[in-house]
């Protein structure tokens, strides 16, 4: 049974009432009345581009990994969040998307070292400070935004620039850092009780009449990235690598084998022992998150049943 047989690329539903289709990077989304039907598929993209190969299990993983964090923040701000029938479907409220991705960051890793390394002291307006090495923790978490683009490259901004170009008001804007930061500490939280650090991750928001909602998916590992707590003080302080659960993985695989993403470059394919390597991976952060085990769905006939549940909701 081949890997592309067991995995969900791609969906091409005609539900009744439907009004739209949105194709994005891992997930499609269908629009129906005042709800949107989001389904998690196995694509992966990284450095913003979809990778031609699926990855087994992994629109499952993220899927349930987002409702658990989100039925657990609940409490600290409101979700477009009504049903999830599927466990690779999330049924929610249509809202009007705030054009900004909301990143926040406790630990010196990914961009934010690659601007570092390459000498900027400065990051989205906030002040980087010196002397500081790969993976080192911040004195406190940084916001560091950025422009949620329609195609291509999401594009960092400042504070400054996001009120300097009315993308949001003042108070929105308040509200929307308000939220990243509390939701942001409750992932850690969560993610500690579990001996994992939650090292940097994006949140998206939106409007549902008159008020800023949590949209789409949070801390899961292709929004987010986590260590291993136990040994990181020790592998800091080595200078070792650390070890790491999130997507860095496939971008370190790309790059060994000459892709970034830039013009000219070509995006090799990955074989099978890699892709059944990144499900392990996944399905490993999802049962070191939550603490419960993962149950593989029959995903024999996975479109048929994807259907099915949606229809079952409608």
């Amino acid at each position: 049974m081949s890997i592309e047989s067991q995995c969900i690329l791609e969906t091409q539903f005609r539900f009744k009432g439907q009004t739209n289709f949105y194709k994005g990077k891992v997930r499609d989304v269908y629009s129906i009345g005042n709800d949107l039907v989001m389904v998690a598929t196995d694509r992966i993209s990284a450095f913003d581009h979809i990778l031609p190969r699926p990855i087994p299990y992994k629109g499952q993983v993220l899927n349930q990994i987002a409702s658990w964090f989100i039925k657990n923040t609940e409490d600290i701000c409101p979700n477009w969040i009504q049903k999830v029938p599927d466990p690779n479907v999330t049924i929610g409220h249509s809202c009007e998307p705030i054009r900004i991705e909301m990143v926040i960051r406790g630990y010196l890793t990914g961009h934010a070292w690659r601007t570092y390394k390459a000498g900027g002291r400065e990051l989205c307006g906030v002040t980087l400070p010196e002397g500081m090495k790969e993976h080192d923790k911040f004195p406190s978490p940084i916001i560091t935004p950025a422009t949620k683009a329609e195609e291509g490259h999401d594009e960092d901004i400042s504070k400054e620039d996001i009120l300097t170009k009315g993308i949001v008001s003042p108070e929105i804007y308040a509200t929307l850092e308000d939220y990243t930061r509390k939701v942001f500490q409750r992932g850690t939280e969560m993610a500690a009780k579990q001996g994992l650090i939650l090292v940097d991750t994006k949140y998206e928001f939106g409007m549902l009449n008159g008020e800023v909602v949590l949209i789409d998916e949070i801390h899961t590992p292709d929004s987010s990235r986590y260590f291993y707590a136990d040994g990181y003080e020790e592998r800091q302080a080595k200078g070792e690598a650390q070890k790491q659960l999130s997507k860095e993985f496939v971008r370190e695989w790309l790059m060994e084998n000459g892709f970034q993403g830039k013009e000219g470059q070509i995006m090799p394919i990955m074989p099978d022992d890699f892709i059944w390597k990144a499900s392990e991976r996944y399905i490993e952060l999802y049962e070191k998150l939550t603490g419960k085990a993962f149950e593989k769905n029959d995903n024999s006939n996975i479109k048929e049943r994807i259907e099915t549940n949606i229809l079952g909701c409608l």
